[in-house]
């Protein structure tokens, strides 16, 4: 099943408020593309998990905003939330921006704990093998070296983080993986594709690691083609992978604050 945005919400959707609601906080985007494909990876969520509250968020350009969601979920009874950043590393949004908006939490008396941003994590490589596949391109094929292409950041740790994820991919078989960088860094894509040629790559694939359609990864995609990259993958949000992490970083957040809640009882 690959559920959409503009389905139905089953009765279970709206949760018990009992238990803790998950709250899916996305960046945002002016690119209506951007709240469709988060607003696709909710309803995957929720099919998985039909009990369980889940509601979508965003820091900046799309509706609702953070604050007002938390507002919905107290309205609507709930006292626990865990709020689970749609964000592929944990950058300056991770650590700054979701924080200083869930504060807003304690105003409603609302208990929401912040879980990790999604990656690194391997369902994320699962998830753009998937992608490529789509693309034509299947997982590991030596022929292809492959661009890792993130948006960037001007935190060190993050990049690293990236770094490395190519490091491991590259072991399963694929002739090379190396990062590229769409807004903050370098190389820039359309560098790394030409980079993996002159290493002797046969073919070149680009990997979108990026949520959502958006500005980024249609700049992602002009500078693979205009390298005249074999093949780019989509980005990852509507995909399964994504929706078993999100429910793995909001369990272990739930089960986390339970079993505290035990030892102090």
């Amino acid at each position: 099943m690959n559920p959409t945005i503009g389905q139905p919400r089953t009765q279970g959707t709206h949760g018990v408020p009992g238990s803790p609601a998950l709250l899916a906080v996305a960046h945002g985007s002016r690119d209506p593309r951007h709240a469709e494909a988060v607003g696709a990876l909710a309803a995957r969520v929720r099919v998985l998990r039909p009990g369980l509250r889940v509601e979508v968020a965003y820091l900046d350009h799309c509706g609702p905003r953070v604050p007002d969601a938390l507002a919905a979920l107290a309205a609507d009874g709930f006292r626990e939330a865990a709020a689970v950043p749609l964000l592929l590393s944990s950058a300056y949004h991770a650590k700054h921006d979701v924080p200083a908006m869930l504060a807003a939490g304690r105003q409603l008396r609302l208990e929401v704990r912040q879980t990790p941003a999604l990656g690194p994590h391997p369902l994320l490589v699962t998830a753009m093998e998937r992608r490529l596949a789509d693309a034509g391109v299947a997982a590991g094929d030596p022929r292809y070296g492959i661009v890792l292409a993130s948006a960037g950041s001007t935190d060190a740790t993050a990049n690293a983080a990236l770094t490395q994820v190519a490091r491991t991919w590259r072991r399963t078989g694929w002739a090379a993986v190396a990062t590229a960088y769409a807004a903050s860094g370098s190389p820039s894509v359309a560098d790394a594709v030409a980079a993996l040629r002159r290493g002797g790559a046969e073919r070149v694939a680009v990997a979108s690691y990026l949520l959502a359609p958006g500005f980024l990864p249609d700049r992602i995609a002009a500078q693979a083609a205009a390298a005249e990259a074999d093949a780019t993958s989509a980005t990852l949000a509507d995909t399964p992978e994504l929706a078993a992490l999100v429910l793995r970083r909001h369990d272990a957040a739930t089960a986390g604050a339970a079993a505290a809640a035990r030892r102090t009882a």
